[in-house]
């Protein structure tokens, strides 16, 4: 047991690598693509943040996964058949995920994962050991979370178009809106990720004795940061005209003499367009983190069920506990992935379907959180891909319909429309192969 625990966790680790050099362009792509950081930058980022969210908060998703698409009462007198069906899942969603990474596609590992799984269930047990209704709420997300995301978008970049990028003064106009901005970006991310970060907070103050609400720290945090950020702002913008100033009013010294060398220029001239990088750079932090500590398990949770089928000698059928190696094995193939492959979806998403400015690409991915969130609410499993993708053509359609690049949103839509299907009959032909050998 002890070399299959190995082979699995090596198998985990290859998945994990794959759904970081793909996935993590859901964070980062938008970011290279309008030059608020550089390749090499973001990768590092994304990198620490990805990995910090799948260690801290990584188990639920991996507890879900692990014990909710399947029907494992089921499989609780055959708990072997379980484990060649999780190994075939790890296969399966590897090896398609490595696909769609080397064609540059950005697609959703919660459906190749979900795909899989059904997949070898299907074999196995027939057509009842499959949570249908998961299926569908899945179906539905994969409709809706283009479309809400590319709305949302469409929406955030049409005010901010109209009320700061098209007036004649927009520093002016930047400067009213700075306040709004930090609440809405810290507002939208904060209810995603500071309940948790503040939790340990929360229950230390209640140990004092003080009765407070659940949401007063993660409120009264989020709100001393909106007005840090905002303070900050204001003083980065001033600074980013002064100098912007200076640069031009700067005369050579003497008429016969060489002027001196001017500073780099930087990738971003515009000072509005600087402000907007760093408010886009904070979002993707955001988003990275909650990226990692959703989508490590679909790449551990078949470890994590395997180690517990090892462990006790059952079939998990309500909540297990996730050992912190099993997420630490997750955190760094997530890493090791996106620095060694992650340029190509990177690149897909940041610079092959619209060419963006820091404004727009802070829009698609304020809609893409805020897509997230409102699914989460109401149960519904969606994908980041899908939903940044979505938030990427809405600011297309705002700006200009014609600078869309469609040809590239075929190639996106086809690997969409086919992940399922294709992780599900791999997984199918897998499983059917190891029955054969093994039962």
């Amino acid at each position: 047991m002890l070399i299959t625990l190995i082979f699995v966790a090596l198998l985990a680790f290859y998945v994990a690598w794959n759904l970081g050099a793909n996935d993590v362009a859901n964070a980062m792509g938008t970011s290279v693509g309008s030059k608020a950081v550089t390749l090499k930058q973001a990768l590092i980022i994304a990198g620490i943040l990805e990995f910090t969210g799948a260690v801290l908060f990584g188990h639920e998703v991996t507890e879900t996964l692990a014990t909710k698409i399947a029907n494992p009462a089921l499989f609780a007198a055959t708990p072997q058949i379980f484990v060649v069906g999780m190994v075939t899942v790890l296969i399966s969603c590897g090896v398609w995920l490595q696909i769609a990474t080397s064609r540059g596609l950005p697609v959703s590992s919660s459906h190749a994962v979900v795909g899989a799984i059904a997949g070898f269930s299907l074999v196995a047990l027939g057509i009842n050991a499959i949570d249908w209704s998961s299926i569908g709420l899945i179906t539905i997300g994969w409709v809706l979370t283009p479309l809400i995301s590319g709305a949302i978008a469409a929406l955030f970049y049409s005010q901010i178009k109209h009320w700061i990028l098209d007036q004649p003064n927009q520093v002016v106009q930047l400067q009213e809106w700075i306040p709004w901005l930090s609440t809405a970006l810290l507002g939208i991310f904060g209810v995603i990720v500071l309940p948790s970060l503040t939790q340990p907070l929360t229950n230390f103050v209640i140990e004092l004795g003080f009765n407070i609400p659940a949401y007063d720290i993660p409120l009264l945090t989020g709100a001393v940061a909106a007005v840090g950020l905002t303070i900050i702002s204001w003083r980065q913008l001033a600074d980013n005209e002064t100098t912007g100033q200076t640069q031009k009013s700067t005369p050579c010294p003497m008429p016969n003499a060489p002027c001196p060398m001017p500073n780099a220029p930087s990738p971003i001239p515009n000072p509005v367009e600087r402000l907007f990088a760093r408010f886009q750079l904070l979002s993707a932090c955001f988003v990275a983190f909650a990226h990692g500590s959703n989508d490590v398990g679909n790449a551990i949770a078949p470890l994590a069920a395997i180690v517990y089928i090892n462990r006790t000698g059952s079939v998990p059928t309500n909540g297990i506990t996730i050992p912190i190696w099993v997420l630490i094995l997750g955190g760094a193939g997530i890493v090791g992935g996106l620095a060694v492959w992650g340029k190509k979806v990177i690149a897909t998403i940041g610079e092959n379907i619209i060419a963006l400015q820091p404004s727009s690409g802070f829009c698609a991915e304020l809609a893409t959180a805020t897509t997230i969130l409102i699914a989460s609410r109401l149960g519904l499993p969606v994908s980041t891909s899908h939903a940044l993708v979505g938030g990427v053509v809405g600011i297309g359609l705002v700006q200009n319909i014609k600078s869309i690049k469609f040809k590239t949103l075929q190639g996106i839509a086809a690997a969409w429309l086919i992940t399922i299907p294709v992780s599900a009959a791999l997984s199918t032909a897998i499983f059917s192969i190891a029955r054969i050998l093994f039962f």
